[in-house]
């Protein structure tokens, strides 16, 4: 759990500053993949080879960037914003597998395979979105076993979130789901909550319907575990919020 979240978080630095900073987006990126932990280990040469070859994509809030079933031969990286990476039923009910931050990587299977988009992604708040070819990651991969090792830490972080996913939706009911989401996602004490951070958002990610949600939150704050406010929750007892989980 240590390492997961160290992987996390130092995979999940704002860069939207950079880009205020410089009017040339390419040495934005440049800076942005030095000063992150995954692409700085980078030579300079690499850094230059990545940067020449990214493009630069604006979204607004509810445009999809792929959509599941797609081939999207690419590696994108979210400079800022925010993103949720879904599944859709055949009756349209949503699962979101989890979101993406500013700073984080996303369609690895796209850039390493043949294989099609496992998920659709949509845009939370407004983004904006770096686009390499998957040829570019593929030919780094082959000539830096640095570079290689953190595209294989990243997958394995997809990985292991699967399955907590699958295990939480198989084995734990909603109140202790929605306990761990709190306990994983807040910053300290506090989760905050963005527009977009709506009941309806937090019970497609965590597999039932808002009305449930609502419940379990009633629950928790009539518990005095937390505090639910417009725009954020408060957790008022580490500990017993963590025994839920157990």
């Amino acid at each position: 759990d240590v390492y997961k979240r160290q992987l996390y978080h130092s995979c999940s630095r704002p860069f939207f500053n950079l880009m205020s900073q410089s009017n040339d987006p390419l040495s934005a990126f440049r800076i942005s993949l030095r000063e992150n932990p995954f692409f700085g280990s980078l030579p300079e040469s690499a850094l230059d080879f990545l940067a020449k070859r990214a493009t630069l994509n604006r979204y607004s809030p509810g445009a999809t960037i792929f959509w599941e079933g797609e081939s999207s031969k690419g590696l994108y990286w979210l400079y800022s914003g925010t993103l949720k990476a879904v599944k859709y039923s055949t009756t349209g009910r949503e699962q979101i597998l989890h979101l993406i931050k500013e700073g984080q990587t996303f369609n690895e299977v796209g850039a390493l395979s043949k294989l099609p988009n496992p998920a659709s992604v949509v845009v939370l708040s407004p983004a904006q979105v770096w686009y390499i070819p998957g040829e570019a990651i593929q030919q780094l991969i082959q000539e830096d076993p640095v570079f290689a090792q953190l595209i294989i830490d990243i997958l394995a972080l997809r990985l292991r979130r699967s399955v907590e996913l699958v295990e939480d939706l198989a084995l734990r009911p909603v109140i202790k789901r929605l306990s761990r989401l709190i306990l994983d996602e807040a910053d300290g004490d506090t989760l905050s909550r963005p527009n977009w951070y709506t009941q309806n958002e937090l019970a497609k990610r965590l597999g039932t319907v808002g009305d449930v949600v609502q419940r379990a939150l009633r629950q928790l704050e009539a518990n005095n575990l937390i505090r639910v406010e417009r725009k954020q929750i408060l957790i008022l007892d580490q500990d017993e919020l963590k025994k839920m989980v157990d």
